[in-house]
């Protein structure tokens, strides 16, 4: 696509090295924006280059802290008054999508705030991937793209050429979506159970499906402090699982993560680059997800299908 196309992109701080590869991607280079950082943490945003009349592309990933979220809000308001003629959020990784709703009294709504700051700020569309919740797309009263890293996940499962090939969820609550990979590789789904002691601490995992003898990949849309994830395959090898492998959209990987994922029993743990990842693990795998948003973009721009782009 050629620098005359009649839209702009631009990144975020942290979400640069993914802009810069979608612009590569579609042929165009990424806008010029500054972010001005002030003594007291506080900071601003300009673009440096005229967006009258365009549509702009915002690529930046909301995980914590919240200084990408407010960085994101700067540079939509920034956009309106600049007098764009669309602005088009892509937040590869919708951070505060744990809190979809109100699993007990007197809490927050995370994930249905950030979703009406971002439309009071002025966007017109939001492209997406993996969203902890499908209906979280229902809180936006805007177009909603949500892709799904199937597309790039499917592929490559496929290359792996395991065979007994089982597909397994670390909770009930990920059922629906392991069981399309299951589905579309026509292989058993195994499901685990398990029980909280408190956030991020799992008290007990039981398997709900047979592992032995078998190769096992675990579905995920992201690992946090990777607590189930390890404990889920370590289960599954005690079970008699010939290996294990755990496949997630989002790599948050926070605290003892990268820890506990080395010390596991996972033969590998492969992450699309939503979220950067900058420790050290060998067995952590990132998969980038540049081509899947460049192509959305184009479609986007040339009025196409999104769903066309999705194998599962």
């Amino acid at each position: 696509m050629s620098n005359t196309s009649p839209f702009k992109v631009f990144s975020g701080t942290n979400s640069r090295y993914l802009a810069e590869k979608i612009c590569n991607s579609l042929g165009c280079e990424l806008g010029n924006m500054n972010i001005t950082h002030f003594a007291d943490g506080e900071f601003a945003v300009s673009f440096e280059e005229s967006i009258r009349g365009s549509h702009v592309f915002l690529v930046q990933s909301t995980f914590p802290n919240s200084d990408n979220l407010m960085e994101l809000l700067l540079m939509i308001d920034a956009a309106k008054r600049a007098s764009a003629k669309s602005i088009i959020a892509v937040v590869p990784y919708f951070g505060w999508a744990r809190q979809d709703r109100k699993g007990k009294p007197r809490v927050s709504i995370g994930a249905k705030l950030v979703a009406d700051l971002m439309s009071v700020a002025g966007i017109d569309r939001l492209i997406t991937m993996d969203l902890h919740a499908d209906q979280i797309q229902g809180f936006f009263d805007i177009p909603v793209d949500h892709l799904y890293a199937s597309t790039i996940y499917v592929p490559y499962i496929q290359s792996l050429n395991l065979d007994n090939l089982v597909i397994a969820t670390p909770d009930v609550g990920g059922s629906k979506r392991a069981n399309t990979y299951s589905k579309y590789l026509n292989v058993p789904l195994v499901l685990c159970n398990k029980t909280r002691e408190r956030a991020n601490v799992v008290a007990s995992i039981q398997i709900i499906g047979d592992v032995k003898d078998k190769n096992v990949i675990i579905i995920d849309d992201m690992v946090d402090t990777a607590g189930t994830i390890t404990k889920a395959a370590d289960v599954m090898k005690e079970a008699g699982a010939r290996s294990v492998r755990a496949i997630a959209s989002h790599c948050v990987m926070s605290g003892p993560a990268s820890e506990r994922v080395q010390n596991s029993q996972l033969e590998e743990i492969v992450f699309t680059d939503s979220i950067p990842y900058s420790n050290r693990c060998a067995k952590v795998k990132q998969l980038t997800i540049a081509d899947m948003f460049a192509e959305t973009i184009r479609r986007v721009m040339n009025n196409e299908s999104i769903s066309d782009q999705y194998i599962v």
